[in-house]
Order: structure tokens, then C-alpha cells, then sequence
């Protein structure tokens, strides 16, 4: 049962902190988009920049500032910072390749993922007017 207890607590702090980032991302990049207006998505681009600061604040100092278990610190970079952009999970896994000096898989993982993310993207449109 203690397991169990200890599950359900993981998945009640990933869910209010997932919360928070949607409701977070939904206010940042609205009131930057209302003031920038429609040219370019300016909303998107400052929430996904400002999740990658937050991401890189957080990764260091819970682990070298601020006293905080590897679980606690996934635990908020998962559930806030998921739901806030997983942008910044992307940016952190390409700067964890290249900081292991595997400077192929991190240009693959941006070639790929960007690729792929745009063709998929007109993929769903595609598949989303057949329907």
C-alpha cells in the first residue's frame, strides 16, 4: 500500500503542476500574442524560449543550489514545464547530446524532430479535412 500511496501523491503533484504550466502557457503566450498581434507567432515563440531558460534554472540549481531529490526535480520539469512546452525537453535532451560529444545525434534529433514535426503537422491537416 505504501507504494501505491506513493504513486497516487507522484501523479496528484504531476497533475497540479501540469495545471499550472497549461494555465501558465495559455496566459504568457495570449498576452504576448495580443501584444505583438498576428504577423508572427511571437506568443509561442516567448513561451517556448522562456520554458527553455526555466528548464536550465531548474535542472541546475535542484541539483546544485537548492537541496531536491532527481524525483522531486522530474517531478516539477515534468508536470510544470510538460505542460508549460515540451520544447525545452527537446532543447535539454540536444544540449545533453552534445555535452556527451555526440554532436551527430544531437544535429539528428533537430533535424528530425523538426522535420518530422512539419511533415506530420500538414500530415494531420490532410488527414483532419478527410474527415
Amino acid at each position: 500500500h505504501a507504494y501505491e500511496a506513493v504513486t497516487i501523491m507522484k501523479i496528484l503533484y504531476l497533475s497540479i503542476l501540469g495545471a499550472a504550466g497549461t494555465i501558465a502557457r495559455y496566459w504568457l503566450g495570449g498576452y504576448v500574442q495580443r501584444l505583438s498581434g498576428n504577423v508572427f507567432p511571437w506568443g509561442t515563440f516567448v513561451v517556448n524560449m522562456a520554458g527553455c531558460l526555466l528548464f536550465g534554472i531548474v535542472w541546475s540549481a535542484a541539483g546544485e543550489r537548492i537541496p531536491m531529490s532527481d524525483e522531486t526535480r522530474r517531478i516539477l520539469l515534468i508536470g510544470f514545464m510538460g505542460a508549460f512546452t515540451t520544447f525545452s525537453s527537446f532543447m535539454f535532451d540536444t544540449v545533453n547530446l552534445m555535452h556527451g560529444g555526440e554532436w551527430s545525434y544531437a544535429a539528428a534529433n533537430l533535424i528530425l524532430q523538426n522535420i518530422t514535426g512539419i511533415v506530420l503537422i500538414f500530415l494531420g491537416i490532410a488527414i483532419g479535412r478527410m474527415l
